[in-house]
């Protein structure tokens, strides 16, 4: 009896739509082996449902796994999976859908899934379509679950496709691919190995290439958290974050709405890009349905969560979108919106109940919290609130929160006080936390030069705003001494009349010309002589450090002149008061170290040839007085 063979011609336009699923839809060659092997799970699965519903005879004791050999040979690549399989009717309809659908309608399709992210993966034949990626010639054998007649299906992928009884099946359905001339390393199992890998690891069916099994790895994502053990998510994190210690973090969590996610997501115990290793690269994966959509993803979470490690697998995202559809798809734009926020509620949450635990995060990825201050607007506020610094009012090395200062503000206090240095002792030696001292309020000091700039983003906390101390209208509270106390303050003695403070500071301004915009008296220095505040307020000293060491010149413009204080009740202005009606040349070199010093307070730069020049000069001169 001669073999029925079925011959059907696809219509004129089907090259230009396989064109549009090989070039538009997939950017990466390899995407093929994933697109096949997914397809292979997705029969699986259907046949496990089918025979919970109904009792299976055929081939009842086949398991239920996907096979794949590798003829490097003869460059055959085959995939075999052992699931519910196709009829001939369901063959020609999946495998045919670009013809049998017209492509018309296949145009119609592809313009929907651009607007409304159509998950065309759920007909068969986009995804198997890729396979022509790589393939010369694509044959389909496959049987049904209920034991009825075999059939062949082939195509080169170009005007035709035939349709064929095949006997010899066993339940499923097998592809096999003869490559072409520039995709014979598909045929190799080293190949295969690393894309199944780096797709498809997860898959929940055993992965067989020439029979040794490479999904060895569980997807522990999408199991119930409480039955999952320690041990296990440690072990999962060092698989996916290519680690070898524990994690400092882990946020295991699911969510139904706005999307259907399940994610896994670990915080290192090392911050290696300031280790000097470079900037780190995403380290989280996005998974469809245990399948990876894209690796390092750059679209799920904002680039100052880079750090993280992990996993998200959403089945509501389309298995087939590309890299590019991503950045725009209006479903990952959601996903990063809850993800973020959920690791954000976490960090909050874990600071509150381990202080401890949360400062070693701090001091190793507390730079990406700052960083995401300063560049992502939506989500300034909450950062806000995972803030640390050192403060006045703990010890050296302890942190506090905008919260807890907030908390222990004075009376009548309005602003929340910051000043950015070196170190806390040189800070706590400078001009800028005198007054605070004093007056028992409580200044944050930020060590960091970054610092300011983040908190000059955030402008403000809790409704308070945040100043800096070297601003020029620095108004503080009253103090909040007891009357004994500030009888036990000392005293510097008799500070200068008024009259002499306005003549030394017209004579200041004079002699230094344009290194001040004007010379004032303070209202908040107690011991120092002198201190260098901002105008405008618009810079803070060390931003201004920051953009001369970065070479921004064109932002220093706006910070405007510096202007210097001085402290009427401190001896040396007292004695330089005299000193410039007796010696003039001696009082201006004075004048300028006073200047010098001060800025060097603020850590500001000055010229150190003509400090240390006018140094010599100072000690020459007071060392030949009588």
């Amino acid at each position: 009896m001669a073999e029925q063979v079925f011959t059907r011609e696809f219509q004129a336009e089907t090259r230009k739509v396989l064109d549009i699923v090989i070039n538009s839809l997939y950017t990466e060659r390899d995407i093929f082996v994933r697109e096949l092997i997914s397809n292979a799970a997705d029969a699986l699965e259907k046949f496990r449902h089918q025979s919970l519903v109904e009792k299976v005879e055929f081939d009842a004791h086949v398991p239920l796994e996907i096979t794949i050999d590798c003829d490097d040979k003869n460059h055959t690549l085959t995939i075999t999976d052992t699931g519910i399989g196709m009829s001939r009717e369901e063959l020609e309809t999946n495998l045919g859908t670009i013809a049998h659908s017209g492509s018309g309608q296949f145009w119609e399709q592809l313009a929907e899934a651009a607007k409304k992210d159509v998950n065309l993966i759920g007909q068969f034949g986009v995804g198997f379509y890729s396979a022509f990626m790589a393939a010369k010639k694509v044959v389909v054998q496959t049987r049904t679950w209920d034991g009825s007649e075999g059939w062949e299906w082939e195509s080169d992928g170009g005007g035709s496709y035939t349709i064929k009884p095949c006997e010899g099946l066993h339940r499923g359905t097998r592809i096999i691919l003869e490559l072409k001339d520039d995709a014979k390393q598909y045929a190799t199992k080293f190949a295969i190995e690393r894309i199944i890998k780096q797709y498809s690891s997860f898959v929940s069916f055993p992965i067989l290439v020439d029979g040794e099994k490479v999904n060895t790895v569980q997807a522990i994502w999408a199991r119930s958290r409480n039955e999952i053990t320690d041990e296990e998510y440690t072990e999962f994190y060092k698989f996916i974050g290519n680690a070898v210690d524990e994690p400092l973090y882990k946020l295991h969590f699911s969510a139904d709405a706005p999307l259907a996610i399940n994610a896994l997501i670990y915080v290192p115990r090392e911050n290696y890009e300031v280790m000097g290793m470079g900037r780190m690269q995403p380290g989280v994966n996005l998974y469809c349905q245990k399948v990876l959509i894209d690796q390092h993803s750059e679209n799920i979470l904002p680039e100052w969560l880079r750090f993280l490690k992990g996993v998200v697998d959403s089945e509501d995202l389309p298995l087939n979108i590309s890299r590019q559809a991503l950045q725009d798809n209006a479903l990952v734009f959601k996903l990063r919106k809850v993800l973020t926020k959920r690791f954000i509620k976490y960090l909050k949450e874990e600071a509150n109940k381990d202080p401890e635990t949360y400062a070693t995060f701090w001091k190793n990825f507390g730079i990406f919290i700052k960083e995401g201050v300063t560049t992502d607007f939506e989500y300034r506020e909450d950062l806000g609130e995972l803030l640390r610094f050192e403060s006045s009012q703990g010890e050296a090395g302890s942190l506090v929160s905008l919260a807890e200062y907030v908390e222990r503000m004075k009376e009548g206090q309005d602003n929340i006080y910051y000043i950015n240095g070196p170190s806390r002792q040189a800070l706590e030696m400078g001009p800028y936390v005198e007054m605070f001292t004093k007056r028992n309020i409580e200044i944050i000091y930020t060590l960091e030069p970054i610092d300011d700039f983040v908190l000059n983003h955030l402008g403000e906390f809790d409704g308070k705003k945040l100043v800096s101390a070297d601003r020029a209208d620095l108004k503080l509270p009253e103090s909040t001494l007891t009357e004994d106390q500030e009888a036990a303050e000392p005293e510097q003695g008799k500070k200068l009349e008024t009259d002499e403070v306005s003549g030394l500071c017209a004579w200041l301004k004079e002699t230094l010309g344009d290194k001040i915009n004007e010379a004032l008296p303070s209202g908040r220095l107690v011991d120092s002589p002198a201190m260098i505040v901002n105008a405008d307020g618009y810079l803070t000293s060390s931003m201004e450090r920051v953009l001369r060491a970065s070479a921004q010149e064109e932002h220093l413009a706006m910070s405007g002149k510096k202007n210097l204080e001085i402290n009427p009740k401190s001896s040396l202005i007292k004695k330089l008061a005299a000193l410039r009606g007796t010696d003039q040349d001696l009082a201006a070199d004075i004048a300028e170290q006073i200047f010098d010093n001060a800025m060097i307070q603020a850590g500001l730069l000055v010229d150190s040839q003509k400090m240390v020049s006018r140094s010599y000069r100072i000690l020459e001169k007071m060392s030949g007085e009588k």
